[in-house]
């Protein structure tokens, strides 16, 4: 059975108007100031009353430049639920025998493949991009693994890019695969904004069933988490856990609580209307090993906090908030 679900197709409209290549760079600014008059204006954090036990996974590239088996070993031993492996180079992400492997001897699941469609894994599989989604379709089905990722075309992709709305659809029909396609953002370019993708960076506003929203690049581009996440509804399937100050051209993902991003708001308003997606890790951390694990341990720590897991009587994860520094006004805020 096909994941795709059945709704009517005003829920993303699409007027068929061509989107322009560039933008000023003033349209970042005023979105991110928007966003941060809102919440500091009093857009408060979301009372807790969560309706369903929401899992929080782990992507293996939090742990880069270590490897995949270190992903699911430090997953394991901190109490992540899962797994997200993002497919690339080493040979362990693609090959499912060592991924099943991996996962049974580590007690994770997988709960999705990050297909290798971005820019730096051109090279990977050759040149077709379909190849990348319908290979990682393969493992995926391979694995049991219900979801994968996909990045949005690039505008210089032909054919693939005009086509890969319907062309998502189709893989989705015919695997009963779940292709969440991850919201993206601009290259800032001086004064201007190269709009780099097609249709364009944000996939909420396209006939995409499923769609991963990633607050890192939420920042980077200067859209409205909340509002991408309202407007997605039971589309939004996988959420990337992970921050940013939206004040660089990079794409930071900071842990959670170290930006200007509503992570807090964002979970509880998810765990009260019993989302049934999956939040996944996925931030920059440190080469040492200690300061890794304690950057993976805290984040968790918020992650579980805000998703209201310590109220189902998880004494452990409510000791390892406090210990973590979190509360009230600290890393858990939502105000820039």
């Amino acid at each position: 059975m096909s994941p795709r679900r059945d709704r009517p197709s005003t829920d993303a409209p699409r007027n068929g108007a061509r989107k322009p290549y560039t933008r000023p760079s003033s349209a970042h600014r005023t979105a991110r100031e928007k966003l941060s008059k809102r919440l500091t204006a009093g857009d408060p954090r979301s009372d807790q009353h969560p309706r369903r036990r929401i899992p929080v996974g782990l992507s293996t590239s939090s742990v880069f430049p270590a490897g995949v088996e270190e992903a699911f070993r430090l997953a394991h031993e901190i109490g992540y639920d899962g797994m997200e492996v993002m497919v690339s180079y080493p040979k362990d992400s693609q090959d499912p025998e060592l991924l099943r492997e991996y996962s049974e001897r580590y007690e994770l699941p997988i709960l999705s493949l990050h297909a290798p469609t971005l820019f730096f894994l051109q090279g990977l599989w050759g040149r077709d991009a379909w190849v990348k989604i319908e290979r990682t379709i393969e493992i995926a089905k391979e694995l049991g693994v219900p979801t994968i990722v996909a990045h949005p075309p690039f505008r210089w992709q032909g054919k693939y890019a005009h086509g890969f709305v319907e062309g998502v659809a189709a893989l989705e029909e015919e695997h009963g695969i779940a292709i969440a396609v991850e919201n993206m953002y601009p290259w800032r370019l001086g004064v201007r904004e190269l709009l780099n993708y097609f249709p364009d960076h944000d996939p909420t506003d396209e006939d995409y069933a499923h769609v991963t929203v990633d607050l890192s690049h939420a920042a980077t581009a200067g859209d409205d988490a909340l509002e991408m996440i309202e407007r997605l509804g039971d589309r939004l399937t996988h959420l990337h856990l992970t921050d940013g100050s939206g004040k660089t051209t990079k794409d930071e993902h900071l842990p959670p609580g170290e930006g200007n991003q509503p992570c807090a708001e964002v979970l509880r308003r998810l765990a009260n209307r019993g989302w049934e997606g999956s939040v996944l890790l996925e931030v920059t951390t440190s080469s040492n090993a200690e300061a890794r694990e304690r950057t993976l341990r805290q984040s968790l720590a918020f992650a579980r906090h805000h998703l209201g897991h310590h109220l189902d009587g998880d004494d452990d994860w409510d000791e390892s908030w406090n210990d973590s520094g979190g509360g009230e006004g600290d890393v858990g805020s939502t105000t820039p």
